[in-house]
């Protein structure tokens, strides 16, 4: 949805949704990827999984992390409307390595494993990472960065919300 586009990544925790909304409030368009783009599916062929398979996997959280994708043809048709100079796609996603290549630039949202703790203590059951084993899961990911998508800017996510926020826009060459 922009003539420029870029995709903010990160495990939960690092701060994706606090950036999105600050972006927003700053006057930016924004699209909330795990609320508007995700949904459970194959991440090599986008195929959403039958609702049986769904439940009887819903309680593996390694099952549902790996098959937690975006829409590829609702992220390309998002990224074709150039009705605003600048959009930010923020959220992860398993299929990444399906549009990354269509966005301007991509950041990581990185925080020290101290920092993702306390972040994820300080969660809600029914907010991801709110539970022990989502917590396990995203402590491993944030150590192994397999999700990470490679050659991206990372951006030290432990500073206040807006030096986060002032740091990417300035790489994108935005006004904060």
């Amino acid at each position: 949805m922009g003539i420029r586009n870029y995709l903010i990544e990160g495990v939960s925790g690092t701060g994706k949704t606090s950036v999105a909304t600050e972006l927003q409030r700053r006057g930016y368009h924004v699209i909330h990827g795990d609320r508007e783009l995700a949904y459970q599916g194959d991440p090599r062929t986008g195929e959403a999984l039958v609702s049986s398979e769904h439940a009887q996997n819903s309680l593996d959280i390694n099952f549902r992390h790996r098959h937690h994708i975006w829409h590829l043809d609702k992220v390309k048709s998002l990224v074709a409307d150039k009705s605003h100079p600048i959009s930010f796609f923020c959220g992860g996603s398993r299929n990444f390595h399906r549009f990354i290549d269509l966005f301007d630039g991509v950041f990581v949202l990185d925080v020290d494993p101290e920092t993702l703790k306390r972040r994820l203590a300080g969660r809600a059951d029914d907010e991801f990472g709110g539970k022990p084993d989502e917590r396990d899961l995203v402590l491993r990911v944030h150590a192994t960065k397999e999700d990470t998508p490679k050659d991206a800017a990372t951006i030290d996510a432990t500073r206040p919300l807006a030096s986060v926020v002032d740091d990417i826009l300035s790489k994108c060459g935005a006004a904060g």
